[in-house]
């Protein structure tokens, strides 16, 4: 059961990304650096993010989520994991990334 205070982002994933992490084989879920994804889990607006970029500011101030909870699609099918850290970067192809960076959302232990 949540605390009161927990901070939970909530994300719907396909069947393929949400059976490996359920597995343990997928240790990390991504994001794409979009204007909904920053407005989600930064506290930039995406004007100011581009602009960073572009001149070499890599500190992100990420809102301070304390786990993920994901569903099965928009089932009631979910587990929740706490959040190590979320950062941007390349992922692993091999687990959906895009060859370009992304957010990185890093799982710890499942909840």
């Amino acid at each position: 059961m949540q605390s009161p205070k927990e901070r939970i982002l909530y994300l719907p994933l396909k069947k393929e990304w949400y059976e490996m992490i359920e597995s343990g084989v997928k240790t990390e879920e991504y994001r794409e650096i979009k204007e909904y994804w920053i407005k989600r889990l930064t506290s930039l607006n995406f004007s100011f993010l581009l602009f960073s970029y572009r001149n070499g500011y890599e500190a992100i101030p990420f809102k301070p989520f304390d786990c993920v909870k994901f569903s099965y699609g928009y089932t009631k099918r979910t587990m929740t994991f706490q959040i190590k850290s979320i950062e941007k970067g390349l992922g692993k192809k091999e687990w959906g990334a895009p060859e370009e960076d992304v957010f990185i959302i890093k799982l710890g232990k499942r909840l």
